[in-house]
């Protein structure tokens, strides 16, 4: 009997031990960035390198690549996890074979960037891009917000506040609390979380058109995800899946094709009433 005792208190302080170090590092697991400064020589030559500057007074790298008009569509490009904007370059063409441009964006404390990602962190940035863009010149209905997996949740954060040309989500989750749970079982996740980018609750209040984008065999961020948060968003919306498609590769699928057909399906719309 007190042996059987001694090990359930074993086992329950084991717990207790590890909730504790799930909670105090719950930022070092969810964010895993890349904080190498990435080289822009690498990227097309027609892109710069600009610094954005936040209202908290961070001093965030970005990269530029106009549009092929000064009236065109631009991108307001938010990163997935666990790199920098460097491992994006390959996209910049696809984007600038539609004409567009785009302000390929780093978040606080990835690629050189100084500050601490989170939640609040990375919306702050994304509306520190949205602006840099509004300074150039640019109309929101011009602007495009492009969220990949975890740029998602800042994406439809900024969807919600300002009236953009279109909001397109690249492997959209519902919320990191539904994720955690998957992978914490155990836990009482929704006690311990401190960021939960809740996209699923938020995305009805949208006011721009929305495109979700999925790979139908993601093993990162599981495709019901993103019809959840299709199914929850208002009209005029667009649901891709790619069949052979997983969390990394929808671009190689077509995703950026499928996107500049989702804008320009708009602008006639626009254009016609």
């Amino acid at each position: 009997m007190r042996g059987a005792l001694i090990g359930a208190g074993v086992l329950a302080a084991s717990y207790v031990f590890i909730a504790t170090l799930l909670y105090l590092l719950q930022r070092r697991i969810l964010y895993r960035p890349n904080r190498c400064p990435p080289d822009v020589a690498g990227a097309l030559p027609d892109v710069r390198q600009m610094i954005v500057t936040t209202p908290d007074g961070l001093a965030l790298l970005a990269w530029y690549l106009p549009p092929a008009r000064d009236s065109g569509r631009v991108v307001l490009y938010l990163h997935g996890n666990a790199a920098h904007i460097g491992h994006r370059s390959y996209r910049l063409g696809p984007f600038q074979r539609l004409g567009w441009g785009v302000l390929l964006l780093e978040y606080r404390g990835y690629g050189g960037n100084p500050g601490q990602p989170s939640e609040a962190g990375l919306i702050i940035d994304a509306h520190a891009g949205l602006a840099a863009l509004r300074k150039m010149g640019f109309p929101l209905s011009a602007i495009v917000v492009w969220g990949e997996s975890l740029g998602t949740g800042p994406a439809v954060q900024l969807a919600v506040e300002h009236k953009v040309g279109a909001v397109l989500l690249e492997s959209p989750f519902t919320s990191i609390a539904d994720i955690a749970r998957s992978r914490y079982r155990l836990f009482p996740v929704d006690w311990l979380l401190h960021d939960r980018f809740d996209s699923l609750r938020r995305i009805g209040s949208v006011q721009a058109a929305v495109l979700v984008m999925h790979g139908a065999l993601d093993q990162i961020v599981p495709v019901a995800m993103g019809r959840a948060v299709y199914a929850a968003a208002p009209d005029p919306k667009r649901l891709w899946i790619a069949s052979h498609a997983g969390h990394l590769d929808l671009v190689e699928a077509g995703a950026i094709e499928v996107a500049g057909q989702f804008v320009a399906d708009l602008d006639r719309i626009r254009a016609a009433v």
